[in-house]
């Protein structure tokens, strides 16, 4: 008895094995999308509702953020995307976060605090000093016309420059040196966000910031509580300054330049 197939179901079962062999690797890159999207949503309710009870809702001993554009821009800016892997879980929790070098990313609240304070306009110029993983740079990108962000520690910056360039961020300069000192060719800036703890306010920072502009930088003894600090400053002088007291936080150093630390 001949035991061979016959032609017919031999070339079927090719026929199937050849579909299998490209229809697989596609079912599989489907499932990962499709996963993905799941993600992206569970994401974005995440952070509907960081914005809703950690932005905008009361909090003990600290006023809410009230400015709408910040709200939304920290609605549309995806955090977990600035954190490390193993993290994603904590993305959206009302704590900073550590993203090595010793850094951390900042709570949700006080990023979106210390943009609110700043005021920024869609036709303004702002400087970060601190970039650590970018996401501050990131909610910036949305509310002025131009960032530009220093990391004194080049791997942090190296990483942020990318991962804002895939990220389709085209707003945000990155530049790898020390933040004290500022940038000198891009100033004079509207807007100033500092976001590592000085033991006092660098001048060159003050001589880089427009007259009317306004710098929220954290000052005091790094290993203890410091003050955020609001400094807005006039046009009589480029020591007319004004300082305003607005909050406790607990911010890494400043390092580099005279910055004390």
């Amino acid at each position: 008895m001949n035991s061979r197939p016959e032609p017919r179901v031999a070339t079927l079962r090719r026929c199937v094995k050849a579909v299998l062999r490209f229809a697989l690797p596609l079912l599989a890159l489907a499932a990962v999308f499709l996963l993905a999207q799941v993600d992206e949503e569970s994401f974005r309710k995440q952070r509907e509702g960081m914005v809703r009870t950690q932005l905008a809702g009361w909090r003990w001993g600290a006023e809410a953020v009230r400015d709408a554009r910040v709200l939304e821009a920290a609605r549309q800016v995806p955090r977990h995307r600035f954190v490390p892997a193993a993290l994603l879980p904590d993305a959206y929790e009302d704590r900073p976060l550590p993203i090595g070098y010793g850094q951390t990313i900042s709570q949700p609240y006080i990023v979106a605090k210390m943009t609110e304070l700043v005021e920024p306009r869609k036709d303004h110029r702002a400087l970060e000093i601190g970039t650590g993983s970018g996401y501050q740079a990131a909610l910036l990108s949305r509310l002025v016309a131009n960032v530009y962000t220093m990391e004194i520690i080049e791997p942090l910056g190296v990483t942020a420059r990318e991962r804002l360039a895939a990220l389709g961020y085209r707003n945000v300069d990155v530049r790898v040196g020390d933040g004290y000192y500022g940038w000198p060719e891009k100033a004079p800036f509207d807007c100033i966000v500092v976001t590592a703890a000085a033991n006092h306010i660098p001048p060159p920072l003050i001589e880089q910031l427009k007259p009317g502009g306004r710098m929220v930088i954290p000052v005091g003894n790094p290993f203890q509580t410091q003050r955020l600090l609001l400094v807005t400053k006039g046009s009589k002088s480029p020591r007319d300054i004004r300082v305003q007291d607005i909050m406790p936080v607990r911010f890494v150093p400043l390092a580099g330049g005279s910055s004390g630390q």
